[in-house]
């Protein structure tokens, strides 16, 4: 079994699209790489000026950092600082970067996998130090991933195609998938989901054409803008149909809204 570390900077996934991630489930996902998890670290903010004049948001804060800690996370929290810009306005900032940096590249020497969770280009260097000292280092990540983050890292997981992470509440329940394939003049597409949490817990063989998709607006698809979806890694929810001689085809598809 691998040794492995998981390094989450919270306040980046839940302000692109994970805030309502279940932590539990990032350790399970850990766990299905076939690797032992020995580090599980959080880095958050903390307002203790706020916190003290808001005692509802100060509660909120308490039970997430509970929730968090109960899900056998180690928290790692950054004061948030003020200051006065060169506009005179006031400007808040928490970083935790260099923390987690130093803590990954302290601890890698008892590590074999690394779940780094982030999509802030500025762990690009990070990344390819682990990678130098023999690591493997995958990456979770929602909305807004640096492009050169995702290629440096060794697996991107995206946080709204693995399941159980973020809540289900449709019913019935909807898949989510990517184009992985398109036929822009015949309008059809196939879709890959994942099954599972392993890395190879995959399925690329879902059937998509352009009848079953449906746009926001309610206004008809083009052939060009139903292609653009592959192009744009656009997030598909689906119910999914299993057809008359086996296969499987994607019914009442439409892009996932911007949870942002």
């Amino acid at each position: 079994m691998l040794k492995a570390g998981i390094y989450l900077d919270v306040e980046n996934l839940v302000r692109c699209g994970g805030r309502s991630m279940r932590f539990r489930v990032i350790k399970d996902l850990v766990a299905a790489q076939q690797a032992t998890v020995l580090r599980a670290n959080a880095y958050m903010a903390r307002d203790p000026m706020r916190e003290g004049s808001d005692l509802e948001y100060r509660r909120r804060k308490e039970e997430y950092r509970f929730a968090v800690r109960k899900a056998g996370f180690h928290l790692v929290l950054k004061e948030v600082q003020r200051y006065r810009g060169a506009d005179g306005e006031e400007v808040s900032k928490a970083n935790s970067d260099l923390d987690l940096a130093v803590d990954a590249l302290l601890q890698a020497d008892n590590l074999d996998y690394i779940l780094l969770g982030s999509g802030d280009g500025d762990f690009i260097q990070l990344v390819r130090a682990l990678q130098n000292r023999g690591k493997r280092v995958d990456l979770l990540s929602f909305s807004n991933t640096s492009t050169e983050l995702r290629r440096q890292v060794d697996y991107h997981f995206s946080g709204y195609l693995v399941p159980g992470i973020l809540p289900q509440r449709e019913t019935p329940a909807r898949l989510r998938g990517t184009m992985h394939g398109v036929n822009e003049e015949k309008g059809f597409a196939f879709l890959s989901v994942h099954t599972g949490l392993s890395v190879d817990d995959q399925r690329d063989d879902i059937f998509l054409h352009i009848s079953e998709f449906q746009s926001h607006d309610g206004q008809p698809v083009s052939n060009q803008s139903f292609a653009a979806l592959k192009t744009r890694e656009a997030v598909i929810e689906f119910e999914l149909k299993e057809q008359a001689d086996g296969r499987f085809k994607a019914i009442n598809a439409s892009e996932m809204p911007d949870p942002l």
